[in-house]
């Protein structure tokens, strides 16, 4: 199952200050929905884990990011796979900054892939939550660059 999630949003840092802010796991990692916790291996690589729960489904997923492109300061994209409690998951998330007149418009846009037994639990649950979550997760990173 693949959900496709993308918009845009405008702050007003400039677009060196969000891409530091972007591709620090530290400092926009806590603000994943549910974050339980994060190790750093090196600067493209950590590791997240976030609580899960979704019907009978419930546990922390851990899944280990790296940053396969770094453009200071116009593009940030993450590559992403773990397991979640009755199923695994890929992902990849990018975001494209463009200076405006009043600081930085940042696009992005990600998938996440699905599999396992998860999907036939879940099922019609799966998209919907996830772009919720993904939805909170982007008004945190707004939140946090204002």
């Amino acid at each position: 199952m693949a959900i496709k999630f993308g918009g845009e949003f405008e702050v007003k840092w400039k677009p060196e200050e969000v891409y530091d802010f972007l591709t620090d796991p530290k400092k926009f990692a806590p603000l994943l929905p549910d974050f339980q916790g994060m190790s750093e291996q090196d600067p493209t690589h950590f590791t997240v884990k976030v609580k899960v729960g979704i019907s009978y489904i419930k546990g922390v997923a851990e899944v280990k990011m790296e940053l396969t492109q770094a453009d200071r300061p116009k593009r940030a994209q993450y590559k992403g796979s773990g397991s979640v409690a009755g199923g695994n998951v890929s992902l990849t998330a990018g975001f494209d900054l463009s200076p405006v007149a009043n600081g930085t418009k940042v696009a992005w846009q990600g998938e996440a892939q699905i599999f396992g037994r998860l999907t036939s639990v879940a099922g019609g649950l799966l998209e919907p939550l996830g772009k919720k979550n993904v939805q909170k997760l982007i008004d945190g990173l707004q939140a946090a660059m204002k």
